[in-house]
């Protein structure tokens, strides 16, 4: 990597953590809008935002593990670990170009549900809407690195209380993360690439998360939702015309 492109990767692990803390989810759908541009492939940026965002939900849980109820995590969390095996599947023999158009498609439509339409949505925790939501968040993650959206619908629906809500999430993506990394290796995506740029990007993360900590008791979560999204959307228009 050049100097510029050090720099920008430690500012986008910063950005994405930061979001995931405060938030709860958001750091592949911050983050990919920067990697694939920055690694050898795509399948390589997937790799490594998996990665890069285990950093983040490991330090949460490990602070609220106490909150964690198993029940209301196993069964969409075996739905995705099946549904993201027979995506990245997909990622090995897909072309870069056609995967990044899909990206700006997703990255626009997910901001546009989010800034119009989810607040209109009440999601019962079901196991046909488990199903459902652990296939789509499946898809998302083993696809594009952004399996956040769709398990976050679920959790904000099953959990009391924001350490509740927490702690399921990050448990489910950090879970999530490491089994996508292990069919990620299986498929060569785990490279020397990847590694050196996790290196990179581990003080990134750390400092995002920290910050993020911090800013979780003064922000305004649904303004800090509204520029991400609309973030998002001009990222997907970038990645449809380039």
């Amino acid at each position: 990597m050049e100097l510029s492109q050090v720099a920008l990767l430690l500012v986008m692990c910063i950005g994405a953590s930061f979001v995931q803390r405060v938030s709860g989810f958001g750091f592949g759908i911050f983050i990919m809008t920067a990697l694939p541009y920055l690694m050898p492939s795509y399948a390589e940026a997937t790799t490594l935002s998996g990665l890069l965002a285990s950093v983040t939900s490991l330090v949460i849980v490990v602070r609220h593990y106490k909150y964690l109820d198993w029940h209301k995590l196993a069964f969409i969390l075996s739905v995705f670990l099946v549904v993201s095996f027979v995506a990245i599947n997909f990622v090995s023999s897909a072309g870069d170009g056609l995967l990044k158009t899909f990206l700006g498609i997703i990255l626009i439509l997910s901001s546009v549900w989010f800034l119009f339409f989810s607040h209109r949505v009440s999601i019962k925790p079901t196991l046909p809407v488990q199903t459902f939501l652990g296939s789509l968040s499946g898809v998302m993650g083993g696809l594009f690195g952004m399996q956040g959206p769709p398990a976050v619908l679920y959790f904000v629906e099953t959990t009391k209380t924001k350490e509740e809500y927490m702690v399921l999430a990050q448990t489910y993506f950090l879970l999530g993360n490491v089994m996508m990394t292990g069919y990620r290796a299986y498929y060569g995506f785990l490279t020397p690439s990847v590694g050196y740029a996790w290196c990179v990007g581990i003080a990134g993360v750390l400092l995002g998360t920290t910050l993020g900590a911090w800013a979780f008791r003064f922000l305004s979560i649904p303004k800090l939702r509204i520029i991400i999204y609309l973030y998002m959307t001009v990222s997907g228009v970038v990645c449809l015309i380039s």
